[in-house]
C-alpha cells in the first residue's frame, strides 16, 4: 500500500529519498500498483527526463522510464527485439511499463530479460549509498540480475551493429514461452546464446568466437530445467532446435 507520494525535481533529490526505508522508484507503476498490506513511499521518477531513446553511434540508449510501447514502436528497435516485446507483456500492460521495471521484476521466463542478456546489454545505474557513492555505475545485465544491487537504473544500452534473432515456443500465442532462445553475432564472429522460459533468470548457454557446438550447449544448459510448465527432456530438446534455427537465421 502506497503511503507516501514523492516527484522529485533532481536526480540527487531522487537518490535522497530512495535511500531512506521501504521507499521504492516508481515508473510505469504496473508493479506497486498491485495490492499488497506493506507500507512503502514512492518516489515518481517522470520529472527527471529517463524515458528518452537516442541512437548513439552503433548503439541504442534506451531510458530507464522508456515504456516497452515506446521501445517497440521505435524505428530503431531491431525487428527480433519486438517479437519479443510483444511475448513480455499485453498492449495495456506494455503502455505503462518501463524497461528498467520490467528488467528489475523480471524472472527467467522473461523474453524482454533474454534478449537483453543476449544482446550483453548494459545498464547504467546510481548505487543507492551515503557513502562515497560514484555518479554512475556501468554493468553488464547478467551481472546486475545476479547480483540485484540496491541502485537506480537510469538507462539500458544495446548493441545495433550485431545480427540478433529470437524464436520461441509457448503454449499459446498470449502466454510467455515454455523455451525461447535469444543468439546474438557480432561481426567479429563473437556468438551469444541465451535461453528463456525457466527459472529465476534468463541462462547464459553460450559466449564465444566459434558457433560450432550450439545445440549441445543449449541441450546442456538446460539440461535440469524442469517445473510445473515443462519437463528438462522437453525443454532440452526444444532449446537445441531454438537455437539452431537462430543461428541460420544469422
Amino acid at each position: 500500500m502506497i503511503t507516501t507520494y514523492h516527484r522529485p525535481q533532481t536526480m540527487d533529490e531522487a537518490l535522497a529519498l530512495l535511500n531512506q526505508p521501504n521507499t521504492l522508484p516508481l515508473g510505469g507503476g504496473t508493479l506497486l500498483s498491485k495490492p499488497t498490506t506493506d507500507s512503502v513511499a514512492v518516489v515518481d521518477l517522470q520529472a527527471l527526463k529517463l524515458d528518452s531513446l537516442r541512437v548513439n553511434g552503433s548503439e541504442l540508449q534506451i531510458g530507464a522510464t522508456c515504456t516497452l510501447q515506446s521501445l517497440l514502436e521505435s524505428g530503431d528497435c531491431p525487428a527480433a527485439l519486438k517479437t519479443a516485446l510483444k511475448l513480455e507483456a499485453p498492449i495495456n500492460i506494455r503502455n505503462s511499463a518501463t524497461v528498467a521495471g520490467t528488467l528489475v521484476a523480471s524472472d527467467g521466463r522473461s523474453p524482454f530479460a533474454t534478449s537483453l542478456l543476449a544482446m550483453d546489454a548494459k545498464m547504467d545505474h546510481r548505487p543507492l549509498t551515503t557513502d562515497n557513492r560514484p555518479s554512475s555505475v556501468i554493468s553488464g545485465l547478467g551481472e546486475f540480475l545476479l547480483t540485484r544491487p540496491k541502485a537506480l537504473i537510469t538507462s539500458i544500452t544495446i548493441p545495433l551493429n550485431t545480427k540478433f534473432t529470437f524464436e520461441y515456443v509457448s503454449k499459446t500465442p498470449s502466454d510467455k514461452p515454455l523455451v525461447c532462445a535469444a543468439v546474438n553475432r557480432w561481426n567479429s564472429g563473437r556468438t551469444r546464446l541465451v535461453l528463456g522460459g525457466y527459472g529465476k533468470t534468463p541462462l547464459l548457454a553460450m559466449d564465444g568466437t566459434e558457433a560450432d557446438g550450439i545445440e549441445a550447449a543449449a541441450r546442456n544448459a538446460y539440461h535440469e530445467a524442469q517445473d510445473e510448465w515443462a519437463s528438462a527432456e522437453y525443454r532440452m530438446d526444444v532449446a537445441a532446435t531454438l537455437a539452431k534455427r537462430c543461428l541460420e537465421s544469422t
